[in-house]
This record gives C-alpha cells, sequence and structure tokens, in this order.
C-alpha cells in the first residue's frame, strides 16, 4: 500500500506521538522514560569498577560521563572490562576512542594509568603510575596529543611473579580551564613511581574521573587466592528496566481523489531493553 506525502510525513508522527503518550498510562505531560544503549554501557562500567573493588578502594566514586576504549594492538576492552591481557600485548601504548553518554567532549583532559593491584590490596600507600598525561584534546573521538604533555610515558604493565592478576585503570578527568600541574608532577618524563592519584587529582582541582576502563595482567601463577569479585549482570542495571514499544500503524482513505490516508497507532504492549534507543514500527495494509 503505497502512501501520500502528507500522510507519511504529517499523520505518522501525530499518530506515534499519540501513541507514545498513551502507552504510558499517564497524561503526555508524564511519559515512561526511555534510554540509549550509551548509558547502559555507562552504568556496566561503573558496576565493574565497583565489583572489581576499585570502587571505593581505588577511587573515592566513579560516575563515568563518557565511554573510555582502550586497543591493543586489535585487543578491545571495551566490551569486557578487567579483560585479562599478557605482558606481551600491553608492551606498547594502546589507542583510545571516546564517546560521551550526551553532549560533546570538546575542553582538555588529563589521561593516566595506575595499577591498583590485585583486588584487596592495599591502597593506602598510593600506586603505581605508568602514565600521566596532560593537555590532551578530543577530535573525531580520538585523542590529539598535538598540545599534550608527558608527564610520565607510558611504560607497560609489570606485575610482579607470582602476585595475582593486576588491575590496571585508565582514568580520565577534565582539566579546568585555570589548570596547572601540581609542583611535584609539573616537568614531563617523570618515572614511573608511586603516588596518591586522588591527592594528584585534588591538587590539580580535576574534580571526578569522567571515563574510564581497567585490565588485568598477571605474571606466573599467584601464590595466595586473590579476593573474589561478583560479575556484573546487566540486566540488573537501572537502565535495563526503562520500558520499550513496539508500534504498528493502521491507514484508511481519507477521501477520493487525493491518495491521502489517515494513520492510527496501536501498541504491541511489549516492555524491555531498549539497547539502541530507537523505536521500530510497522506500517500495514
Amino acid at each position: 500500500m503505497m502512501f501520500s506525502t502528507f500522510a507519511s510525513k504529517t499523520l505518522l508522527p501525530v499518530a506515534l506521538a499519540s501513541f507514545a503518550a498513551a502507552l504510558s498510562g499517564t497524561s503526555n505531560t508524564n511519559p515512561p522514560s526511555y534510554v540509549s544503549g550509551e548509558v547502559l554501557k555507562l552504568q556496566a562500567i561503573q558496576a565493574h569498577f565497583k565489583n572489581a573493588g576499585i570502587v571505593p578502594d581505588g577511587l573515592p566514586s566513579f560516575d563515568p560521563k563518557a565511554e573510555l576504549v582502550a586497543n591493543y594492538a586489535g585487543e578491545s576492552c571495551s566490551t569486557s572490562p578487567g579483560q585479562s591481557l599478557t605482558r606481551a600485548q600491553v608492551a606498547s601504548a594502546p589507542t583510545f576512542t571516546v564517546t560521551p553518554g550526551s553532549g560533546s567532549l570538546s575542553g582538555t583532559y588529563t589521561l593516566a594509568m595506575v595499577d591498583f593491584g590485585p583486588v584487596g590490596s592495599d591502597q593506602s600507600k598510593g600506586v603505581t603510575r605508568h602514565w600521566l598525561v596532560n593537555g590532551l584534546t578530543i577530535t573525531n573521538s580520538a585523542f590529539s596529543n598535538t598540545s599534550a604533555v608527558a608527564i610520565t610515558q607510558y611504560a607497560g604493565p609489570a606485575p610482579p611473579a607470582g602476585s595475582g592478576p593486576h588491575r590496571y585503570a585508565f582514568l580520565l578527568w577534565e582539566q579546568p580551564s585555570t589548570f596547572t600541574a601540581p609542583a611535584a608532577f609539573s616537568q614531563p618524563n617523570m618515572g614511573v613511581s608511586t603516588f596518591d592519584v586522588n591527592a594528584y587529582a585534588t591538587d590539580a582541582k580535576l574534580g571526578a574521573v569522567i571515563a574510564g576502563n581497567y585490565i588485568t595482567v598477571e605474571e606466573g601463577t599467584a601464590t595466595a587466592t586473590p579476593s573474589p569479585t561478583a560479575a556484573v549482570e546487566t540486566s540488573t542495571l537501572p537502565a535495563a528496566s526503562v520500558p520499550t514499544i513496539s508500534i504498528r500503524a493502521s491507514a484508511t482513505p481519507l477521501g477520493s481523489g487525493n491518495g491521502a490516508h489517515a494513520l492510527s497507532a496501536q501498541g504491541a504492549g511489549t516492555y524491555g531493553l531498549l539497547a539502541l534507543g530507537a523505536i521500530v514500527f510497522t506500517v500495514f495494509a
């Protein structure tokens, strides 16, 4: 069945809007909430940081505003935070893709990679800094280092043999317009050493971490049993409980000669996870 331009461009949006309001069971001033797949990804990495003990042992809190994807020679840790990699795989610095949950990323940023050690390890004496770069910008979802300063050049993970899987976290902060690196970390090409990552962020006035991810690297066989961690079930995340809608639309001829049709929409009554943030409908005769 063919619809006229008038019907497809004018009546269909009206019918769909009316249906969306009706589906909520309330007036159109209080419609149901819908989420994108990006929101679910951010909630998942937040849960991973908590389940792996990075929060609160290493960071006081973590509420990501963007997805940070690290790639080592084709190995992506975007879909599996905590992915186990070998020392050979992480010998060279990774590349990154940064995707905001909403809006854009147009500021200047600080990136760090730190070793939070095995799950349950003591963080009171600080963490090992493997990478620290200030002044990064983001173009087409990728880092640009044209104005960046590497305080510590990338140094691949090298956990002690038998110490168990170490958690190496990539952390991203947005720099304030008045950013000045703390005096103790103002010169480039500092070697790998232990530092207090939270104190650094405070002294540099960086605020909270806006994006993060982590991998695990282990050398040899652990001589002690690491603390247990829980898997992240995405179906239990808040974004997974948001309703989706399935729409069917029918057409009735408006009158003779003009080929236009009036459309009505009917809900299929299905709810579930809206992974892609899209509404799909079918027009039928």
